[in-house]
């Protein structure tokens, strides 16, 4: 590949993590494609903005990403009445 087509490859790749980083799913792609370019998913990248105004895109922590699909998969409220009056 010639360096021309590598920079725009990064360029491309690099204006899909700015998408992803906002937590939206770019245009055109599926989770699959983006697992298969071995891209994150939205939700799996933050932005920080510094003191000085430079945006930094980071990768939220696997342990992280474990606690949340814990959290999203119990129940929000855990109490479960048997009662046969309840409804």
């Amino acid at each position: 590949m010639c360096w021309a087509c590598e920079e725009g490859e990064r360029e491309r790749i690099w204006a899909l993590i700015d998408v992803i980083s906002l937590g939206q799913m770019p245009a055109g792609h599926s989770a699959e494609d983006l697992r298969a370019m071995g891209l994150p998913l939205p939700g799996e990248l933050y932005r920080e903005e510094q003191p000085d105004g430079t945006i930094l895109i980071r990768q939220v922590a696997p342990s992280e990403l474990a606690q949340r699909a814990r959290q999203n998969t119990e129940p929000a409220n855990k109490f479960v009445c048997d009662s046969p009056d309840a409804n």
